[in-house]
């Protein structure tokens, strides 16, 4: 299969270059050359500009095209309209795209409307991240009709990981003592691994599939998580299940501060998104282990993503106090 990937060698376009490589595709990347140019030397690399420099994509046909870097309506539709001739296009989108997230959603629900926010950049708090996704989806719609796959992931995860979330709990788990954990422990929590994401994307892409799914793993608990990431850490730890209402009247922010915990039922849906058509299209998941022991290694953590260990201590002795 000849296979073009939008983006950089970085994350997702990395797995997906290990695994098509690994299955003897004829991959090419099309970027601007500055994501790790040292990488994957024998692969094609297309320089160019997704926003206005597309002429060295003219002409050209691939069997797939997988998108990883797209949310400007205007550019993804420029480059769905160039490579029309292709046989297929994949949309990495992203579980954002729903109007509601208070409800586990399905693929048939409500997207988000763009209403007045910009359609040309994202808001400082990603606001209109999800209903620029949706517009873009449109975009790939009507370009490649039947032709179009849209994949919509949760968070996610695993190695060369570069945003933190999910690493940190690896990481700090590994550090030993105390550990500050949302309770409680029988919540789910979703993610995908990388390796998994790229994997199941190019058997769709090779068996010629359309449509949209959401893509994530059908559930597993934080205790679970947790669990997996002490067996990892060899040692010892105590996690402190501390419950929402704490959390949030000490001020500590979803998301990012403590990495992955949501605490506001209007977001609660994000973590309970419906995977049955993915499953039903061969989406599988490795080990939680595995996932948890790729983050581990080949990921970095960043200051963006996770408590100090000045926030945590003060947070864990006011729960002592409590």
């Amino acid at each position: 299969m000849k296979l073009l990937v939008l983006g950089g060698p970085k994350f997702l376009g990395r797995a997906l270059a290990d695994a098509a490589l690994e299955r003897g595709h004829e991959l090419t990347f099309f970027n601007r050359g500055r994501t790790n140019p040292e990488l994957y030397p024998d692969v094609e690399r297309l320089i160019g500009d997704r926003d206005g420099d597309l002429g060295v994509l003219h002409g050209r046909r691939w069997d797939a095209v997988i998108d990883t870097c797209g949310y400007v309506p205007r550019v993804v539709r420029a480059s769905a309209e160039v490579l029309s001739g292709s046989g297929r296009y994949c949309f990495v989108s992203s579980i954002s795209v729903y109007a509601d997230l208070s409800l586990a959603p399905n693929e048939e629900i409500t997207l988000a409307p763009i209403g007045d926010q910009p359609i040309e950049q994202l808001t400082p708090d990603f606001a209109n991240y999800g209903p620029l996704k949706a517009l873009c989806e449109a975009a790939i719609a009507e370009a490649f009709g039947p032709r179009a796959l849209v994949v919509r992931p949760g968070l996610i995860v695993g190695p060369y990981d570069p945003t933190g979330r999910f690493t940190y709990w690896p990481h700090r788990v590994a550090r030993g003592g105390e550990v500050l954990a949302p309770a409680p422990p029988h919540r789910q929590v979703q993610f995908i691994d990388v390796r998994d994401l790229a994997e199941w994307t190019l058997d769709l892409c090779e068996h010629e599939v359309g449509g949209t799914f959401n893509a994530t793993n059908a559930g597993v608990t934080w205790g679970e998580l947790l669990e997996a990431c002490c067996s990892l850490a060899g040692a010892e730890v105590e996690l402190v299940w501390i419950p929402d209402e704490f959390l949030t009247q000490q001020g500590v922010g979803e998301w990012m501060e403590l990495p992955m915990w949501i605490a506001d039922p209007a977001n609660a849906g994000a973590n309970e998104a419906v995977v049955d058509r993915a499953l039903g299209a061969g989406l599988r998941f490795r080990s939680l282990e595995d996932t948890v022991r790729g983050a581990y290694e080949d990921a970095p953590t960043t200051e963006e993503a996770g408590l100090s260990a000045e926030r945590e201590a003060s947070l864990l002795a006011e729960w002592h106090a409590r």
